[in-house]
């Protein structure tokens, strides 16, 4: 009986062997790509004719860097008026500003502004994510990103809000998927009147309507009021399904930070749009989209005299420290082929 049992664990020793060498021998499934789309970016302005212009002009422009999720390359500005590259001190946004001459500025000027640019989708994990510590009011790189805006405050009815809405939750994680299905379930995608699109948080939270922009600063006053970093994103949108054509305007999102896992992409206003996508904008951002810019009440350099600007994706101009109005825009982008991106010349 105990030759059968050696004989018979002995037997079952080898099976296990083979069968871990079979299954190393074995083809793994390839590594998913993550969703990509390759594109050229058109950026245009118009700065008007001034014959009155006397003193000191300046136009910013805002310019995209590459980061973790896309790549800018080939990036040309083209004007006849002198040119000098800068970043705001605060976010490090970075800015293309033209100081046209008197006979330039009297006669109104364009710029064109060109670049290729590959966007990845971004997915982070977020299953059994946990987090119970709060961030240290120490760390440089977050404390901002805990404070109030001019149009994001952080008292009164947002901070009553975010506390009911998150009452009962220990962890970062539960707090910021309840604020979330707040926004989501409370707002609407609505254009309609006055006071959409300036980002005001607590019109969004009174009237519960707006676009992105009020989507998302409800969302970010909301998480900041309960203690976790979070951050306004800007740039534009990428039609799906088209391979070139016109944009009409930027599209803006979110991101928030979690305790040992970084930063966490949200888009609320999309997740309202497309409610099969729901699940998916909580923590990952498509490849149908360029970034250009972060932050709110945003100075761009000491040159800026105006007021902070709201946010920071269109042209903005001053002549003598005053804003001028009736900037022309166009945004335009096509796809880019593998063949056009390495062909000859590249």
């Amino acid at each position: 009986m105990k030759l059968t049992r050696r004989r018979s664990f002995a037997t079952r020793c080898v099976l296990l062997v083979g069968a871990m060498s079979v299954g190393a021998n074995r083809p793994q499934p390839p590594t998913v790509e993550p969703a990509s789309r390759q594109f050229e970016f058109t950026y245009e302005v118009h700065i008007p004719a001034n014959p009155d212009a006397k003193g000191t002009e300046l136009v910013w422009i805002p310019v995209p860097a590459s980061d973790a999720f896309q790549d800018i390359r080939d990036l040309h500005v083209a004007s006849p008026v002198k040119t000098t590259m800068g970043q705001d001190p605060e976010y490090g946004n970075a800015f293309t500003v033209f100081a046209p001459t008197a006979e330039q500025a009297a006669a109104g000027f364009a710029v064109t502004m060109k670049f290729h640019a590959t966007r990845r989708e971004q997915k982070v994990a977020l299953d059994g994510a946990i987090s119970h510590k709060m961030i240290s009011a120490n760390d440089p790189q977050l404390q901002r990103y805990l404070q109030p805006d001019r149009l994001v405050p952080l008292n009164g009815t947002i901070a009553e809000l975010a506390k009911e809405r998150t009452a009962g939750d220990s962890t970062q994680i539960q707090k910021a998927r309840h604020i979330y299905e707040y926004v989501v379930s409370t707002m609407r995608y609505d254009k309609t009147g006055e006071g959409w699109g300036r980002g005001d948080a607590v019109w969004a939270c009174t009237s519960k309507r707006g676009n992105c922009t009020d989507f998302h600063s409800l969302f970010i006053a909301m998480m900041r009021a309960s203690g976790i970093p979070a951050r306004f994103e800007i740039g534009f949108p990428l039609p799906a399904g088209k391979t070139e054509g016109e944009i009409s305007g930027y599209h803006c999102w979110a991101e928030f930070y979690l305790d040992g896992v970084g930063w966490v992409p949200v888009d609320a206003s999309e997740a309202w749009k497309n409610p099969a996508k729901h699940d998916y904008f909580f923590g990952a951002q498509d490849s149908n989209r360029v970034f250009f810019t972060y932050g709110r009440d945003i100075r761009l350099s000491a040159d800026q005299k105006g007021d902070r600007l709201n946010y920071f994706i269109y042209p903005y101009a001053e002549i003598n420290g005053q804003a001028v109005k009736n900037l022309q825009t166009r945004f335009s982008f096509r796809e880019v082929t593998a063949a056009e991106e390495f062909g000859q010349g590249r």
